[in-house]
């Protein structure tokens, strides 16, 4: 018995490592395209909500597997527009850049990272995020756990990926990605009554930052900021 538990333990290792692999290489493949940059979001400073960054819990063991990435619902900057602008500069630093790549690195990343949150996985949160984006959510999940509470999200769709904003800083970058989902949140207390949600499925929509120094050797982009439109 005890056996057959580590083997499950071992396997589950080997999954996380390939997925959180695959999502870097994603992640790290530049590409440029853009949109005028708007106002930039709350940055690395900013504070942590749970509730603006929308965490979900993993799906069900008997849900479907997530699915492949579509790219009909991609929303890249026109190439003439101020943002697609700065995302040809990027591109002009980083000749690997690629806005499609991009947005499907950035909706595993946003998968992960809400599953990875709501399974109080800090491993995972360290690696996809800046250390101040991580301390807040850190933060989050400790008050969680302290309070007792359980936080049941179910993202149900991805509906849109949309590159919203892009800025160059030396060969600092930052591109700032809205996601459209379908999700169900509920929150109970520790006798397992409901704090807040319901069954319905509703629309969320969340912003965040994602940032890369463009020379760096580590091809992964980290999540410096969020909040919810």
């Amino acid at each position: 018995m005890q056996t057959g538990i580590g083997l499950d333990l071992i396997l589950f290792g080997m999954i996380a490592a390939f997925l959180v692999l695959r999502l870097r290489s994603v992640l790290g493949r530049r590409t440029g395209f853009e949109r005028p940059p708007q106002e930039r979001p709350p940055g690395p400073g900013g504070a942590y909500d749970p509730r603006g960054a929308r965490p979900v819990e993993g799906l069900p063991d008997d849900a479907p597997p997530a699915p492949a990435a579509d790219v009909s619902r991609h929303r890249i900057p026109d190439p003439g527009s101020p943002v697609g602008q700065v995302l040809q500069r990027i591109q002009g630093v980083d000749q690997g850049f690629d806005p499609g790549r991009f947005l499907d690195g950035a909706e595993g990343a946003f998968r992960m990272i809400v599953t990875a949150f709501a399974a109080g996985d800090r491993a995972t949160l360290h690696m996809l995020l800046s250390d101040e984006t991580c301390a807040g959510f850190e933060r989050a999940i400790a008050a969680r756990e302290a309070a007792g509470e359980q936080q049941r999200t179910e993202l149900r769709a991805v509906n849109e990926t949309a590159i919203e904003a892009a800025d160059l800083r030396g060969t600092i970058a930052d591109i700032t990605v809205r996601f459209v989902t379908d999700q169900i949140n509920i929150t109970t207390a520790k006798d397992g009554q409901v704090i807040t949600g319901s069954d319905a499925v509703t629309e969320i929509v969340d912003i965040w930052t994602f940032q890369r120094d463009l020379t760096s050797a580590d091809p992964a982009w980290k999540l410096v900021g969020t909040q919810s439109a």
